[in-house]
Parts: C-alpha cells; structure tokens; sequence
C-alpha cells in the first residue's frame, strides 16, 4: 500500500533478509548455520519474543565494517520507500554490536552513509534512535550512552528494547534522565509482553514522549483515559503481534477498538524480515483482516507524521500530511 506513511517502530537490524545475511556472511567469512536462505527464512517461526531474539542476535554476526551497516540500511529504505513509507525513525542496538567488538562509530558512521543521502536516493527523510537493550545492565546502558556521546549530531533521540518482561522501566530512570539532560527525544517499548503498569512507569518515570508497542493499554480503561487525553502516540506493529503470539490471529487485534476509543495509533513493521512485512504490508494486512474504511487508514497515516519527531521543521511534516490528504486509494 503506497498511502503516504511514516514508520516510528522499526529495528534497522531486523531488516536482514536472508539473501543479504548471506551475502555479507561471505563477504565477512562468517559460516551461518543454515545451509540456505530458504533454509534459514524456515527458522523464521517463532514462538514468542526470547525465540525471536535468539534467531536476532545470532544473525548480526554477519554485520562487521560501516559498508554492512550502509548496505542493511540502503537495503530498507529502498523496500520501505516503495510501500509509501515518506519519513522513517530507524532504531538500532549498539549494545549488541559493542558486545562483539564493532564500535559505535562504525555503527553509527555506516547507518548515515546510506541515512544522511536517504533524502535524495530514497525520497525518505530519515531519524536515528538509539536504543538500550532491557535485558542488560543499567551500567551498561549509561556506558553506552557516553559512548555515544560524539555522534549525538546523528542520534535523535533513546529507546528500549529487547526482553521487556522482568525488566521495568524504572531499571533505567539513570540513563533517561542523562538522555533528557543531553537533548534527546525518548520513547521505550511497553506493554507489549509486559503489563500496563510498564506503560505508566516509562511515562512517569521515563519521560517518554511515545509508547512502542503499548498493546496491553487496554487492560486499563483508566490508562487509556491517560492516554488519549494526553495524545500519547501508541507505534503498533500488527503483523509482528501475531507472529510474536501476542495475538492469535491478526483478526482479533484490538486496532480498531482502540482507534474507536480515540488512542493516537500507527502502524509499523518492527523487524520486518522476520515477522512477514514491511509497513505498506502491515497496512494492507490491517486493512484486509480488520476490514478498516480508508478514512481509518488515512487517519493511521495522519498519526504517523503527527507522532514524528519533525518538530525542527514544520513545514515537511506539512507537506507530507498533505500527500496523505490527497492520496487516492
């Protein structure tokens, strides 16, 4: 679907097709596991988040120089472009690749060789947020925030990720309010395995100023009530909840309830390789199992720029609402 769009939920290391998990594999003489790529996109079948993860962080072996970063990024930004994807706010996991010796700079230099051209190349303009993976220490997350330090003129903003349950926002109130005092926009994954008292708690004690996920919300009329009367952006990712098990079957996904109780939704991809769909994909899928009107899928659309951290320039975020008010489905 090429309805105007921007994503606000996408983890840039789970755009790794299988092809290029290969590809860089050879170029990097890394021997995966699998014996093909068909052999691979197979073990794509989870049962829940941890089984996810583990395939996840298996396969960024694979990504080693600032070439693999750009080429996993270019990668992207061509497929999200061609689903009608005008803006994207790009996650990624430092933690995970400081772990196996790649530094930031090669990280973060590699991502903006393909993100600071995306504008041009791509037609996309482009984020980046860095995110603190839960299931690590406190410590951890405030080492890698002062690592980061030198490429704060690419990183927008700070998020958390990975493992949500046993890990509550309140483990990482340190490191959010030195981001905060550094400038950066926060978000945080919530409420998605965790319980509705995570979303308050990344609210309250976190600042942030978007929900990833937020699904459970709806488990608590009185948060929703917050969260609708402070329009706090929810950054669903449909097709992902359904292969996480979160939800059974994408029919009974509650997006339309809470679009109804007047919840500021959007609809991302995720990890897009290994949950079947990118966002134009997740668009399509919503629209088809949930039967949404395409004023729903326009307002999605809206949602999108609104909840975009395009406040230093106004007039972009203008433009692209007026694309979504004038696309013809």
């Amino acid at each position: 679907m090429s309805l105007p769009k921007a994503e606000l939920h996408l983890h840039i290391e789970g755009t790794l097709e299988p092809e290029l998990a290969f590809e860089l594999a050879a170029r990097n003489g890394v021997e995966l596991p699998y014996a093909s790529t068909d052999e691979l996109r197979k073990a794509y079948d989870f049962e829940d988040l941890q089984s996810f993860l583990n395939l996840y962080y298996e396969l960024m072996a694979v990504l080693r120089t600032e070439r693999d970063f750009e080429d996993l990024a270019n990668a992207y930004l061509a497929r999200a472009a061609a689903q009608g994807v005008r803006h994207a706010e790009i996650f990624f996991d430092p933690q995970a690749h400081l772990a196996r010796g790649v530094e930031m700079g090669t990280v973060v230099e590699g991502l903006w060789r393909a993100l600071g051209s995306s504008a041009r190349n791509h037609g996309v303009s482009t984020q980046l947020i860095m995110c603190f993976l839960r299931d690590e220490s406190a410590e951890s997350a405030l080492e890698t925030l002062e690592a980061a330090k030198p490429y704060l003129d690419r990183i927008v903003g700070v998020g958390l990720d990975s493992a949500e349950v046993g890990h509550p926002p309140v483990k990482f109130r340190e490191v959010y309010e030195a981001a905060a005092a550094l400038g950066l926009r926060r978000v945080a994954h919530a409420g998605e395995e965790g319980p509705p008292e995570y979303i308050v708690e990344a609210l309250d004690v976190l600042g942030v100023e978007r929900i990833d996920h937020g699904l459970r919300c709806v488990e608590s009329p009185e948060l929703v009530a917050r969260l609708v009367r402070d329009r706090v952006p929810l950054t669903l990712c449909p097709l992902s909840n359904v292969r996480l098990r979160t939800v059974d079957v994408l029919g009974d996904h509650p997006l339309p309830a809470m679009l109804d109780a007047g919840l500021m939704c959007t609809v991302n991809s995720d990890d897009p390789a290994y949950f079947g769909g990118y966002a134009g994909d997740n668009f399509e899928a919503v629209q088809q199992a949930l039967g949404l009107s395409e004023e729903r899928l326009r307002e999605l659309a809206r949602n999108s720029f609104l909840a975009s951290f395009l406040e230093h320039d106004e007039e972009l975020r203008a433009r692209y609402l007026a694309e979504v008010d004038a696309y013809e489905f």
